[in-house]
């Protein structure tokens, strides 16, 4: 076993795509960690063909090549032999939703050590996310595990999905432990935004919102517009402050013409800036004197445009709403605006399963009030004051380059990976998972007989000629790894005379030590299937 450390994954992190919060977290954090360079080895386990070249040819067009012979891009169906054979330090994926427990599971049978296998939060409000975070409540968990909450709202909610599923599901503690859970911020890079903002001239006031223009995702922004509706009513000029909604937008989505009539309706100075792309990003910040965001959605988990304004030097004026509490000090860093939720919701968690995502996103945010008077209160006082809103944005920046660059998130997750692997690693390596479907055992009225004891072997005229080398075995690709051509020619000559399956399967794994009981009898079914073998 390699005494290297070694970081797996079985994500790609880098995504093709429009620029949304998820995929820019990602490739910013893979290109952070691979820039600080902890680990002597970095392997990526992907399913497809198509996932593994792109990747690679990613990787090659960025990487120095001293470190891109250090990192590896390998079949997924590898993972129980390279689990056997290397000793990881952790594997991180860049989700906590999707595979995460079942990558233990693989671990405890396979690994001889249980290194950590972590994963941060992104978005936790879709209804089958129920589903996806009872995987996490299994026999083989270990504290070594992790789901990273990106913020401490984030982390009460992810405590408070799990304490639900315990209680509805009678599932104690003792007999179904989950992981650890730890909060780890998403970051920010501060090359990428070095442009500070425009001084305050002549001209309007710019506020800038950014994120998802839509109703149903992120946030309502028609608060912002009664604020500025109110403020106008109460004598401010119109011609003192500019708005730009800048984010992506659903083609044929014909919201955004509904904004600009609203904005006409209350003689408001509106820019929409559709699908922006990442080299536009810096320039709209630059050009804006005060960011704005009030989030009303339980999709929005973070705000990481709100730590980007902030890395700008932008005062920012934000709803006191899920992870934004962590990213904003309130009158020091900019605003958070008070926000009042529902105490129950019980009529749409019963529809949201039937329901389009944003369907039942756009029910829940709805029922989510910005605290329209505090928001214009606080507007009005930035407007009027260019050096409030300087030394807000000062100390914005000063906050965010010190506390949530790259560089300091990836030495939170070294220091993570470090502390997880100090605690007990107490996964019992034969634990079934409730939720994995055991197939055979499923399915076992569907063949004439299985594979048994009783059952006697030997080699037909084709595995004869295959183990003199005069016939050669058709493997298809896909069974890459999982069938061994020097297995099934052994296969066939430990079973010149008639062999008890037992006996086979025990002469096979003397030979090759790292087949597992399992592995040995799919081997000899498929030397059945293919004629190597017959029974006696």
């Amino acid at each position: 076993m390699s005494s290297k450390r070694i970081w797996g994954s079985l994500d790609p992190f880098l995504e093709p795509g429009p620029v949304l919060g998820r995929r820019v977290a990602n490739s910013q954090f893979l290109a952070a960690l691979l820039r600080a360079d902890p680990f002597d080895h970095y392997h990526f386990f992907l399913a497809d063909q198509g996932g593994r070249k792109d990747l690679a040819e990613r990787l090659d067009g960025i990487l120095p090549p001293d470190l891109r012979a250090r990192v590896r891009v390998m079949d997924r169906r590898e993972l129980p032999r390279a689990l056997g054979r290397n000793s990881y330090h952790c594997f991180h994926q860049s989700d906590c939703i999707a595979l995460q427990a079942h990558l233990s599971r693989l671990r405890n049978a396979y690994s001889r050590d249980v290194f950590p296998v972590t994963g941060p939060t992104h978005s936790l409000s879709y209804s089958n996310y129920a589903q996806a975070f009872l995987n996490h409540l299994w026999p083989g968990a270990s504290k070594r595990d992790c789901v990273v909450a990106t913020s401490r709202p984030g982390l009460r909610a992810v405590e408070a999905l799990f304490r639900h599923l315990r209680q509805a599901l009678d599932l104690p503690e003792e007999r179904f432990p989950g992981p650890s859970l730890k909060v780890v911020p998403l970051g920010v890079d501060p090359d990428e935004f070095k442009t500070a903002p425009s001084p305050a001239g002549e001209g309007p006031v710019r506020l800038l919102v950014f994120g998802r223009i839509s109703h149903y995702s992120k946030m309502d922004v028609l608060p912002l517009f009664r604020a500025l509706q109110r403020l106008f009513a109460d004598g401010l000029a119109r011609d003192r402050v500019s708005l730009t909604l800048a984010g992506w937008v659903e083609e044929g989505d014909d919201f955004p013409e509904t904004l600009k009539g609203l904005a006409a309706n209350i003689g408001l100075d509106l820019r929409v800036v559709p699908r922006p792309s990442a080299e536009h990003k810096p320039g709209l910040y630059a050009a804006a004197d005060i960011f704005v965001s009030i989030a009303d959605n339980p999709q929005e988990t973070f705000g990481l445009t709100v730590l980007e304004a902030g890395a700008c030097g932008l005062a920012c004026v934000v709803s006191d709403y899920d992870g934004y509490r962590d990213l904003v000090l309130d009158r020091e860093t900019g605003f958070l605006v008070p926000t009042i939720g529902p105490a129950r919701s019980g009529e749409v968690d019963m529809l949201a399963p039937l329901l389009f995502d944003n369907q039942y996103h756009l029910l829940l945010a709805q029922q989510t009030a910005v605290d329209v008077a505090a928001l214009a209160r606080v507007l009005k006082a930035l407007i009027d004051s260019p050096r409030l809103r300087l030394d807000m944005g000062a100390a914005a920046k000063r906050r965010v380059l010190g506390e949530f660059s790259w560089q300091a998130v990836i030495k939170r997750y070294l220091d993570l990976w470090d502390e997880l692997r100090q605690l007990p690693g107490d996964a019992p390596p034969d634990a079934a998972h409730p939720l994995h479907l055991p197939y055979a055992e499923v399915f076992a009225s569907y063949p004439s007989r299985v594979l048994g004891p009783e059952i006697r072997l030997v080699s037909t005229k084709t595995g004869q000629a295959v183990y003199r080398d005069r016939e050669f075995p058709l493997i298809y690709a896909g069974l890459k790894g999982r069938i061994l051509a020097e297995a099934a020619k052994k296969l066939a000559f430990l079973a010149r005379k008639p062999v008890p399956v037992p006996d086979l399967v025990q002469g096979l794994r003397r030979v090759f030590p790292d087949l597992s009981l399992e592995g040995a009898e799919a081997h000899i079914l498929w030397a059945l299937k293919n004629d190597l073998l017959e029974q006696a």
